[in-house]
């Protein structure tokens, strides 16, 4: 590895911020911006692993990204989730070091570390296929606390670097432990709930009027948006990991409606869209980027379409309590 190819590869990642900042000037939606930025981060993902690891990790590997990265819906950068699923049998006395260093250059290069620690460098996240595959079977059968939140972050794998079908022995076998469990599928969903606590807006500590009113378009949008369509793939075994991929499948195979799955990709895109606009304008403020957004900041448009978006998603927060009969956990 020569230091030349890091310093490229940090070049390189500074380069997709400034593109963030020229596509969005531009007027491209924060969708087509969050493609184009997925998939140079892999990209640069993958060069990074092929100069840390050895061809032999890297044949009997397979790294993944998971969260919005996964399903190719982060933009800024935020925390790191990866893993390494190792094939069966193989082993090698350098790995942990160079997951390690694999974690550690990343972070060089803006991508900050996982504060919940989801990460390759550590073991729960760096395991074969048959013991990931055991710890999925304790995710959802074994009671375990973080099990529901950590089976929810896998289920946005994708493969960015090694063999792929390492990634699909582990997803099947998801699949196989859920036949038919309404129960779970009924539990995984309550996580739509996790934020739902008064209104729908807060106010900024210190200030009055409509100034102090913000929302945080994650808790209050994104999430269970995301969550309520990554619960449905599951249930209906849709494979694919961006949400609007995922709606697409499941309006086609008749398992939500026309007009919900166009609503619910329209809050989508304006959940992103609001979302970049603010994080960019809290970068430039010397602010660190978070999911509030101040209503003040927003114009009457845009302040109109954040409330329908809102309505939409507590209209399908509404549907899933339904589907699934939330009132009876």
């Amino acid at each position: 590895m020569k230091a030349s190819d890091i310093a490229a590869l940090r070049a390189s990642a500074r380069e997709v911020d400034k593109l963030i900042v020229r596509l969005h000037g531009d007027g491209m939606r924060a969708d087509a911006i969050a493609r184009t930025v997925g998939a140079l981060n892999r990209q640069i993902f993958d060069e990074l692993w092929k100069l840390l690891a050895p061809p032999e990790i890297y044949r009997n590997s397979v790294l993944v990204v998971m969260g919005s990265e996964g399903r190719g819906e982060q933009i800024i950068k935020t925390d790191q989730d990866n893993a390494l699923l190792l094939r069966d049998g193989f082993s090698h006395p350098e790995l942990e070091r160079i997951t390690a260093a694999f974690t550690d250059e990343l972070a060089h290069m803006g991508y900050p570390p996982c504060p919940g620690g989801i990460m390759l460098s550590r073991p729960l996240w760096r395991q074969s296929v048959s013991a990931f595959s055991d710890m999925l079977a304790r995710w959802i059968h074994g009671g375990e606390p973080d099990g529901p939140m950590n089976l929810a972050i896998f289920l946005d794998a994708a493969a960015v670097a090694g063999d792929v079908s390492l990634l699909g022995v582990a997803r099947g076998r998801v699949d196989a432990l859920l036949m038919d469990d309404d129960g779970f599928y009924a539990r995984f969903a309550s996580a739509i709930e996790q934020f739902d606590s008064g209104s729908w807006w807060s106010r900024l500590p210190g200030l009055s009027g409509r100034a102090a009113v913000q929302v945080d378009v994650k808790k209050r949008g994104l999430f269970p948006l995301v969550h309520g369509v990554r619960t449905l793939a599951l249930q209906y075994r849709v494979l694919s990991t961006a949400t609007v991929t995922r709606l697409s499948e499941l309006e086609q195979a008749g398992r939500i409606d026309v007009a919900v799955a166009r609503d619910l990709t329209d809050a989508l895109h304006v959940l992103m869209e609001l979302k970049l606009s603010s994080n960019l304008r809290q970068i430039k403020e010397g602010r660190k980027p978070d999911s509030m957004v101040r209503l003040e900041e927003l114009g009457r448009f845009d302040q109109t379409a954040l409330k329908e978006s809102i309505a939409i998603v507590r209209s399908f927060r509404q549907w899933l309590r339904l589907h699934y009969r939330l009132d009876m956990l």
